[in-house]
């Protein structure tokens, strides 16, 4: 069975980090580009961050360059989004989803992705 699981979210504090992963099972991962997606509530899915195969390019957000670093460990079949300095605009349920093909500037594009993780929710509060 084809499946993304999403984990690692929580509660933080401005200023303070999460580290979420999202591990594949039922497929190979190397073969396929991820996307980190975020929506809060009220508000569109919007993409956050991208990762060609292999890890070559990544892309993000501007809200959230120098902040978030989006990795991939093909050997564990996981992908990871390390958020730093996080604030509570970036609190919102998070997706990663999985296309086995580049995008390019589609990779913001949520009907472009094949496979797509039930979600972590994010908090940021004091």
């Amino acid at each position: 069975q084809v499946q993304l699981v999403e984990s690692g979210g929580g509660l933080v504090q401005p200023g303070g980090s999460l580290r979420l992963a999202c591990a594949a099972s039922g497929f190979s991962l190397d073969d396929y580009a991820i996307g980190w997606f975020r929506q809060a509530p009220g508000k569109e899915r919007e993409g956050v961050s991208y990762i060609s195969k292999k890890g070559a390019s990544t892309y993000y957000l501007d809200s959230v360059k120098g902040r978030f670093t989006i990795s991939r460990d093909d050997s564990k079949n996981t992908a990871y989004l390390q958020m730093n300095n996080l604030q509570p605009d970036d609190t919102a349920v998070y997706y990663c989803a999985a296309v086995p093909r580049a995008l390019g500037n589609s990779r913001w594009r949520k009907d472009k992705y094949d496979f797509w993780g039930q979600g972590t929710q994010v908090t940021v509060a004091s």
